[in-house]
């Protein structure tokens, strides 16, 4: 069985629900599961067997978080060997603002995949609305973007960006797929 890496770090908790939405929508595709990994208790060899990751931390002050920053300076060493080449890569953010400079946060994650040698997966649904139960509400192909009010984790974010999220899981995991049987 493959397996996909949900490599997330969150504060508050909200980006950690995108996280595991992220992950429901890989599980949806037989013979692959999703790994949740909080940047704060990693396993290293299972993130060197993954088929992919998906990388997610909240947006602050126009870039990930610092924790999740920690783990990218982190892999340096798996830069230099290379470790990570070929492997396929996704990434999701959430913050405050509707924009909040989550474009940035997304770029920084492809920048981060690409010098690891991996293949980049962008978001699929074209947005068109904001009404919060629309799946890519906030429009963004490159990855999920998400908007977290400063409220429990049950109500915030809406529907719409956590389906967003699974949507993103789901895809990247039937890329896995395809990649593993040289069906691309």
């Amino acid at each position: 069985m493959l397996e996909i890496a949900v490599v997330y770090h969150s504060r508050y908790g909200h980006t950690q629900a995108l996280a595991e939405s992220v992950a429901r929508g890989v599980d949806r595709v037989a013979g692959v599961r999703a790994y949740l990994c909080a940047v704060e208790a990693i396993d290293w060899e299972r993130l060197d067997r993954s088929a992919g990751m998906i990388f997610g931390a909240p947006t602050y002050m126009g870039s990930a978080s610092a924790e999740f920053k920690q783990f990218m300076d982190a892999t340096s060493g798996r830069w230099l060997q290379q470790s990570w080449r070929d492997k396929l890569a996704a990434g999701f953010t959430n913050s405050y603002g509707l924009s909040g400079d989550k474009l940035n946060v997304l770029i920084q994650f492809v920048v981060f995949a690409a010098q690891h040698g991996m293949l980049w997966v962008g978001q699929a649904e074209p947005g068109r609305t904001s009404d919060e139960d629309a799946v890519n509400r906030l429009g963004s192909h490159l990855g999920v973007m998400a908007q977290s009010d400063n409220a429990p984790v049950h109500t915030t974010p809406p529907q719409g960006d956590h389906q967003t999220a699974a949507h993103l899981g789901e895809r990247l995991a039937l890329w896995a797929l395809r990649v593993q049987v040289g069906a691309v």
